[in-house]
This record gives C-alpha cells, structure tokens and sequence, in this order.
C-alpha cells in the first residue's frame, strides 16, 4: 500500500520500521517540528524525524494541519492509507477524509479504556491487570472510532510505565503489519458505550508521593510515573525519585525506612524501593544509590 506515516516520539519508531520492512510504500512521513533540546538548546529532530531521514523518506512536519494548503499538500499525495500512532496534532476531517481509505490509529489501551493522552501511566496507576494495542479506524472523536484489531497483554506485578511502553511498541508495530494484510476481511467493532475512561495527561503535581496512602497505592503511583516524571519525595532535605518498586511486609511510621532493602512503611504496607534517581544524578538501583547515598532504618522521607 502506499502510506502516509504520522508518529513523533520513540514509541512510533518501531512501525515506521515495520511498515517499510513489510514492503510498503511511505508517501510521506508527518511528525511535530524539531524543538530546542539539550545545553545548547539547538533544535533537535523528533525520533520519528531522525529515523525517516535514515531511512530515506520525506520528511514534513508542520505546525497545524488545519490550513487549507497543508491540507491540499496531504491530499495530493494520493495515499491508500494513513498510519496514525502519538503522532500529537489533531486531525481536521479534511485529513481523515484524504487516505482512500481513511486513517488507522495504533492505541496502546483496550478501548474504549483508557481513551487520551496517557493510557499506559493510567493503566499502571489504576492496577488494571491488563492492557494491549487497538488498532482503530479513525475519526473526528477522541479515540472513539471503531476498532479493527485488538490485542491484549498482562501487566507484570513490578512492570514499570517504561517496561510496559517498550513492549506496547512492540506489539504495535507487528499488530498493524498484520492489520493492514487482512484489511479487506476486517469486520469495525464498534466502542461501546459502557466502561469509557479517559487517561489524562499526567500532571508533575501528582509525583510527590504521600506516604499515608496504602502501599499498594504508592507502589502503582512509583512504577506509572517511571521514568517520567518521576514520583519523588524528600529525604535528608534533598528530593529523591523512585524509579521502580514492589509490595513488601512491614509496618512503622509514615515515609520510614524499616530494613537495609529500604522496605518504606506506608499508610497500610509497604514498598521496597528498588531504583532512585538524586537531584542531578543518573538513575541507579538500590545497591549503587546507598553507596553513594547511605540510608539506615529509622531514617524517613
């Protein structure tokens, strides 16, 4: 087929990847503009960018696609199809309407589950025991087309947002490989209507942790919010990220350390913090933070 490609960050990579490896045709690849990255605040490609201009492919990333003239440009590429996935602009009905075909979006949730911006964070952070890729005809809503294929997956009991995200890219890229083969035969399934959420885009104001709330609470909170942005607390007048967790036995004061693993006794339970990230530090585990950072039971975020 000949497709037109719009993804931005590192999760839309792998299909790109796929799309050209299957032997389709990419049109055109659209991907939100360079923006200023690093010390030199230079503006840098986005990850989709830089890998289409590795692979030979034309590269357009435009502001907005309302303007009638990016809309006459899309149009007048005469693709079969558009692939969808975090590319980040809404589409205008022009744009949805152009591919001969339409556009498919590729969705990291079990919709209608988890409709928006942050379905993999929410999905940990609820304690949902699954999640999976769609892949959905699109339209004018917010994520409320019909879905094509479907694909479910476990969440693991200490998987972490960035685990969860590298496997969900994964499973886009085969998924929509196998989507595309077997249009023709594909029956839309309508969302239905029942058990509708929307993953809101994460706010900083929910990373500091509140030790009063259960562990399990807390454990979700610290494994939905890796790596980015990272649920924090203070400890020693210094703020600390916790970057992976699991439930663990204990009980004791709010925030306190109960062991030499830093088991942290919460409201009900609680959590054995297995990476940490100090204020301009890298990440660590556990073993290497307390050697530069020591803690000893008794102490207390």
């Amino acid at each position: 087929m000949r497709i037109i490609f719009m993804g931005t960050p590192d999760f839309s990579v792998p299909v790109l990847e796929a799309l050209v490896e299957a032997g389709h045709e990419i049109a055109a690849v659209y991907c939100q503009p360079p923006r200023p990255a690093g010390r030199g605040k230079k503006d840098r490609p986005t990850p989709v960018h830089a890998r289409a201009v590795e692979l030979g492919l034309a590269v357009r990333h435009p502001v907005s696609l309302k303007t009638p003239e990016v809309q006459v440009e899309f149009a007048a590429l005469g693709a079969d199809i558009a692939v969808v996935v975090a590319y980040g602009l809404i589409l205008p009905q022009a744009i949805l309407d152009a591919p001969a075909q339409g556009c498919l979006n590729i969705h990291a949730s079990l919709l209608p589950r988890w409709r928006g911006a942050a379905p993999i964070h929410r999905a940990i952070m609820a304690g949902d025991a699954e999640t999976g890729i769609c892949i959905m005809q699109m339209e004018a809503g917010l994520d409320t087309g019909p879905v094509l294929l479907r694909q479910a997956t476990g969440i693991g009991a200490e998987e972490t947002t960035a685990q969860l995200h590298d496997r969900l890219m994964q499973m886009g890229a085969k998924l929509i490989v196998t989507a595309i083969e077997q249009l023709p035969d594909l029956m839309p399934e309508e969302q239905p209507e029942q058990g509708v959420t929307y993953a809101s885009k994460i706010d900083k104001a929910e990373a500091r942790i509140d030790w009063s709330r259960p562990a399990v609470e807390v454990d979700r909170q610290i494994r939905g919010l890796s790596p980015f942005p990272g649920a924090w607390s203070e400890v020693g007048g210094q703020r600390v990220k916790l970057l992976a967790s699991k439930l663990a036995e204990g009980q004791g004061n709010l925030g306190e350390v109960l062991d030499e693993n830093l088991t942290i006794a919460c409201g009900t339970g609680a959590v054995e913090l297995l990476r940490l990230q100090r204020a301009g530090k890298g990440a660590q585990d556990r073993e290497i933070f307390l050697r530069g950072f020591p803690m000893k039971p008794g102490d207390c975020f």
